[in-house]
């Protein structure tokens, strides 16, 4: 085998999360890696507004996260190429009354956060690590093992035989890690017995600039906006619906799917004209036992998965990004290693709380709006009613979700 390349941080992934932690460590005085299993030349982004040209890949970007993809010098770029500032939230039961609307007047501000395909900001993170020399880039690098020794430092091997060894390893690589399998972190999840059908779509009317969401009995369904020219009105969608029912609406017709989709909407922006490709995939929480094992830490989807209907998927994982810059840093900057399990855990004791309280926030919503009893029913709409009616309840629950 030939001798290991020696790095201070080897970050599996190029994604939002992976391509962010390196953003934010270099500059620092660091030998950073960054292994990605895709091939990450950064082709063109698609210049046209049809609804083709739209990525099915969406993010709802919180300002605190906007603010993190500006400190690394990302977000002008993305907001150069196209986003779609949100002003408003409209939420509502299918089965009651109950409402609840958020504006940015609320809270003073001048949005309550982006809509963003994640494709523009992978593309403006690794344009910037294309001019960092302080980041090397392995790509495509598919990882074959990993291995911690007694000091701590980690051996990762490729697939076509290079070996490289750093002080610490982040896996930013997905929900279905492949650091996380390798170093045997143990996981609790469970599948949600749901299907995230997610696709584009242009509607009759404006969307306002407001995200929409309807929850129904069979599971929680988003339209939220896209920049629009005129008269041509385009939303990204996200409907989770029990597994038989979402695999019956993908055999639909685009012309059967937009009319089931218009309905399931209430006609809140008129019919659905058009529908680009539908892609669908499995909803499964999953939360690691531990994010941290020495030489080794978890980040973002390898670290958690959470129901995507509040859309807080990447904000939490950006923001355990954040955490583990801020911890690296300060290890570095007291001669400390980045790699030493007494670092590791302060990134994990300020993200797992959080990150936990979250997802049982979010698997509470999804199974009370699931009930069918009539007291949960009224109890749930007369909640959604108060709630909206009583300011500083409605601006903490604003502020918690925009990261303020």
């Amino acid at each position: 085998m030939p001798e290991a390349k020696d790095f201070d941080i080897l970050i599996s992934g190029a994604g939002i999360a992976g391509a962010t932690l390196a953003s934010a460590l270099s500059g620092q005085g660091l030998r950073i890696g960054l292994i990605e299993a895709q091939a990450t030349a950064n082709t063109p982004l698609p210049k046209g507004t049809s609804i083709q040209d739209f990525d099915a890949r969406v993010s709802a970007i919180t300002p605190k996260s906007s603010a993190l993809l500006e400190q690394v010098g990302a977000w002008s770029s993305v907001m150069a190429y196209r986003a779609c500032a949100y002003h408003h939230m409209t939420v509502w039961d299918a089965q009651g009354t109950g409402m609840i609307e958020f504006d940015r007047d609320d809270l003073g501000v001048g949005c309550l956060g982006h809509i963003v395909e994640n494709r523009a900001i992978t593309s403006a993170l690794n344009a910037g690590l294309a001019e960092r020399n302080d980041v090397t880039r392995f790509s495509p690098a598919e990882l074959a093992g990993c291995t911690v020794d007694g000091t701590g430092a980690v051996t990762v091997s490729l697939v076509d035989g290079r070996s490289l060894r750093a002080d610490l390893l982040v896996a930013a690589d997905g929900a279905m890690s492949k650091v996380r399998e390798l170093l045997n972190f143990q996981t609790r999840e469970w599948s949600y017995g749901h299907k995230a059908i997610v696709t584009t779509v242009q509607t009759q009317k404006s969307h306002e600039n407001t995200a929409w969401q309807r929850f129904l009995p069979s599971g929680p369904l988003a339209f939220l906006p896209l920049p629009s020219a005129e008269n041509l009105h385009l939303c990204s969608v996200v409907w989770s619906q029990e597994e038989a029912r979402a695999d019956e609406l993908m055999a639909l017709s685009d012309r059967e799917f937009s009319v089931e989709i218009a309905s399931a909407l209430e006609h809140r922006l008129g019919d659905v004209t058009e529908c680009a490709q539908r892609w669908v995939f499995p909803l499964r929480q999953r939360h690691a036992v531990d994010y941290v094992q020495p030489g080794v830490a978890l980040v973002a989807d390898a670290a958690h998965t959470i129901h995507p209907l509040a859309g807080q998927g990447i904000n939490l994982g950006l923001q355990d990004v954040a955490v583990l810059a801020q911890e690296i840093l300060a290890a570095v900057e007291a001669g400390a290693n980045p790699g030493s399990i007494e670092v590791l855990r302060r990134y994990q004791r300020q993200r797992k709380g959080e990150n936990l309280a979250m997802m049982a926030a979010m698997d509470g919503f999804k199974r009370l709006f699931e009930q069918d009893a009539l007291p949960l029913r009224w109890l749930r709409n007369a909640g959604m009613r108060g709630v909206g009616r009583i300011a500083p309840i409605k601006q903490l629950i604003m502020r918690q979700a925009m990261g303020l």
